[in-house]
């Protein structure tokens, strides 16, 4: 982390300066995430280093390039300085070895946590709709036929076809956890499975207000808050500054769909699918970390890079 402590006293880089810390931040904490084996027993080792694919996908999702393709051809083109091996490495080569990581990913998400300050004792959680094609292809559309469902978008207000992504943020907007499921799946159900040995307070919308599950949550040592499920027979105003404490969540969620693109869906498979949204949420903590180390916001992640 010397890259990092060095540079606390500037809060700009330009992007070569990104790139190098991403990478040293990668490589530093790579060993650990390994228990200090190697990952590959036997065999021929590839070309490019994991630590370097690793760099080029967080960068790259940073960047908002979230096809392999766009990744591999954009940092080919002007950055092959950094990675020298790439302009020898086939395409499809760099996407598999880049698949084949899902592991490393999220052992290096958990270990990145680790190491990221965040409130253990305040949850907010929240979902998202991730539409795997378009309302009129529903009929016919083959991708990710076995886990999507049709659903309802509240803020489109309109039906969709595909999944819901259902986050655990914690404040001041790290995501600990988070599920992808069927868009008809409720969010109470999934509610469950994020809350399960968590303890504090958690705060969600109206979908998550639930008698039943308030009580099963109070006996596990976490008091989930949620406003009565229908505003107009709301007999007491929900309190401001619940409000705008649990819209953190919703900023983060913005920054995924905007700045990630997390409702772009372009795997076929159940795999890909949740290894590239790992992928996205990995990018994500890493630069809440940089942010903190840097002295900045946590989610001003917008402001690392001069250019």
């Amino acid at each position: 982390m010397g890259v990092l402590d060095a540079h606390t006293s500037e809060a700009l880089m330009d992007l070569d300066s990104l790139i190098v810390t991403v990478f040293c931040v990668i490589d530093d904490i790579l060993p650990s995430c390994l228990d200090a084996k190697g990952l590959r027993q036997r065999g021929p080792q590839p070309r490019l280093a994991d630590s370097e694919v690793l760099c080029i996908e967080v960068v790259g999702e940073y960047l908002g390039l979230d096809q392999d393709r766009q990744m591999f051809d954009y940092f080919r083109r002007h950055f092959a300085h950094f990675f020298p091996t790439l302009r020898r490495v086939h395409r499809t080569t760099f996407a598999r070895q880049a698949a084949n990581l899902w592991l490393v990913k999220a052992r290096l998400w958990q270990q990145l946590l680790t190491e990221t300050l965040w409130d253990r004792e305040l949850s907010l959680i929240d979902s998202f709709p991730v539409p795997v094609c378009r309302f009129a292809r529903a009929g016919w559309c083959r991708r990710l036929r076995e886990v999507s469902a049709f659903g309802f978008d509240e803020m489109a207000k309109q039906t969709f076809f595909g999944m819901r992504a259902h986050l655990r943020v914690c404040w001041p907007g790290v995501i600990v956890a988070f599920e992808l499921a069927p868009a008809n799946v409720h969010e109470l159900v999934v509610a469950e499975h994020l809350l399960d040995g968590v303890r504090g307070a958690a705060l969600g919308d109206r979908n998550y207000w639930s008698p039943a599950l308030t009580t099963r949550l109070a006996d596990r040592g976490l008091k989930l808050l949620a406003p009565y499920r229908s505003a107009k027979r709301e007999k007491k105003r929900w309190p401001l500054l619940l409000v705008q404490t649990r819209r953190r969540v919703e900023t983060v969620i913005g920054q995924l769909s905007e700045r990630f693109h997390a409702k772009r869906v372009w795997a076929r498979d159940a795999w890909h699918c949740w290894s590239r949204f790992l992928r996205k949420v990995l990018a994500h903590t890493l630069f809440v970390q940089l942010c903190q180390r840097y002295e900045l916001l946590p989610l001003r992640m917008a402001e690392l890079v001069t250019d």
